[in-house]
């Protein structure tokens, strides 16, 4: 299963194409436009969540509520297009007296696109670098989300760090799985203290305050995974690659750890690696799960715990110095229209990157064809696992 979007920040929609789904998998439109609100929840967001109320709706490869087997397009539209028509105008002339985007912002795509691709507008890359293209990725995962929901996969994100403000939990990889999605929900910054939930709040504040933009970091939990998801043969075949990969895609990760991650460094084999252990009811399991639920590049069974690092948003109402290119005088950067911190948002787009990888690798283990069948062998590799263990 694999997706591609297309679209600009300000074009007339988001597009997402989604193949390789198989078919006689139940959709449900009313999921995805949860998960894109979500998306569009947090504290600390800026004006465009104010004109932007997301909706996806489908195009293609559905048929009565269930895939057809063939491509789905999504699309969402932007209600902000009708403020930008002529300065995104598809076709004809520019519009007299338009203004080019040629203060880079440092911590942007900005310089580095207009570089690459010979323009004198940074707007002709900011538009797809913008992190509004996430909208068509979450859009489009409904598909994977629904499709290991249904052989009993659950994915739910929480945040543990803005800025400074942290939730500091004793042993995450042992809590986590056990947190609850409402309590999450619930909380203004998606994270489940109600104390570390008003420190973050808290820090959001002082930082719009003062012109400035925050980062921080965010946990994605996933439950019900089989073992043996995944492979060690080559290092394509490893999840930890290809999980690594996705996260990375999302525009402001600058960092991912699986369990420990770089604790692990830090700590004796004996103190990092999680004992096998066995019992009639259960099978193999772990007695810990330092590891968060990966060995060898495969799922153990435990439930997978990844947490990525986001950078702070590079727009600030109080911009950096560059250079303009046009003069190649120092000025003040550029300023779009931003928020001042966007990691409850950028936890729920991991959720969906993470979804694809596990969607796919299950395809790729019990087939991809209808959904009887993949349920039929996920049933044949249940047993066959429990038939091992006694």
């Amino acid at each position: 299963m694999h997706y591609i979007t297309a679209g600009e920040s300000h074009g007339p929609a988001l597009t997402a194409i989604v193949s390789g789904v198989p078919a006689g998998l139940k959709i449900s439109l009313r999921q995805i436009d949860s998960d894109l609100a979500r998306r569009q929840s947090g504290y600390g967001r800026g004006g465009r969540q104010a004109i932007e109320k997301d909706h996806a709706e489908i195009l293609s490869g559905v048929r009565f509520g269930r895939t057809l087997g063939t491509p789905i397009t999504l699309q969402v539209a932007n209600r902000d297009w009708e403020n930008w028509t002529d300065r995104m105008a598809a076709f004809g002339e520019a519009p007299e007296g338009l203004v080019r985007e040629v203060t880079p912002r440092p911590g942007h795509a900005d310089l580095a696109g207009a570089l690459k691709t010979n323009t004198d507008d940074c707007r002709n890359i900011l538009e797809r670098a913008s992190a509004r293209e996430t909208a068509a990725r979450v859009a489009a995962a409904g598909v994977a989300r629904e499709l290991l929901a249904d052989l009993g996969v659950e994915i739910y994100s929480y945040v543990t760090r803005i800025g400074s403000a942290a939730f500091e939990e004793d042993d995450p990889m042992i809590a986590a799985p056990d947190y609850k999605p409402l309590d999450i929900e619930m909380s203004d910054v998606r994270c489940p203290d109600e104390a570390a939930t008003e420190k973050m709040k808290a820090a959001i504040d002082a930082a719009r305050e003062a012109g400035e933009s925050l980062g921080g970091e965010f946990r994605v939990v996933v439950t019900g995974l089989l073992p043996g998801i995944g492979g060690y043969a080559t290092p394509t075949d490893r999840l930890a690659s290809r999980l690594g990969a996705a996260l990375f895609s999302i525009p402001a990760i600058k960092g991912v750890e699986f369990g420990m991650g770089f604790s692990a460094a830090a700590s004796v084999g004996s103190l990092v690696h999680d004992p096998i252990v066995h019992s009639s009811k259960d099978g193999f399991s772990r007695a810990s799960n330092n590891a968060g639920g990966l060995e060898g590049g495969m799922t153990t069974g435990m439930p997978l715990i990844v947490t990525a690092a986001m950078k702070p948003i590079p727009t600030l109402s109080n911009p950096l110095m560059t250079v303009n290119m046009d003069t190649l005088e120092v000025e003040e950067a550029s300023k779009e229209r931003s928020d001042v911190c966007a990691v409850p948002a950028c936890a729920v787009v991991a959720e969906s990157e993470v979804a694809f990888v596990l969607a796919n690798a299950y395809l790729e283990r019990f087939g991809d064809a209808n959904m009887t069948d993949i349920k039929t062998a996920v049933k044949a590799y249940r047993q066959r696992i429990k038939t091992m263990s006694r």
